[in-house]
């Protein structure tokens, strides 16, 4: 697999695919502690008022669960806790994905969210489980 994976970027190296690699690296260095990733698995909670959004945030600070909390408080589809699954770049909003991918992952020792951030669709509460 090695193998192949070497050809690919030995083809992209050439011409315009040495710049997007170059553009990759920069991105890492301005990224501070988090290497760049390309997919992230994300959870949100989503609501229509910023103010159901703060209570939400506020059950979170108090101590419960990322999922029970976007059971009780999204108004997206929060049946699986508010996850999202593994997400690309460039597949989410891009308010959303900015802040989603400035996050570190959550630990069960340390969960880590944001928000509220606004998009389009409301208020969102985003949690980062994992980078790829």
């Amino acid at each position: 697999m090695a193998g192949k994976t070497k050809g690919k970027e030995g083809g992209d190296s050439k011409g315009k695919g040495k710049g997007k690699a170059d553009s990759g690296e920069g991105s890492s260095k301005s990224g501070g502690k988090l290497k760049p990733a390309n997919s992230i698995n994300v959870r949100h909670i989503l609501c229509e008022k910023h103010s159901k959004a703060l209570e939400a945030i506020e059950k979170l600070n108090e101590g419960s669960k990322f999922d029970a909390v976007a059971r009780e408080y999204s108004e997206d589809k929060a049946r699986q806790g508010g996850s999202l699954g593994w997400k690309v770049r460039g597949s989410l909003v891009q308010e959303f994905e900015v802040a989603a991918y400035a996050l570190e992952p959550s630990t069960c020792d340390k969960p880590v969210w944001t928000g509220p951030v606004k998009s389009a669709h409301g208020y969102h509460i985003i949690m980062v489980e994992g980078r790829k």
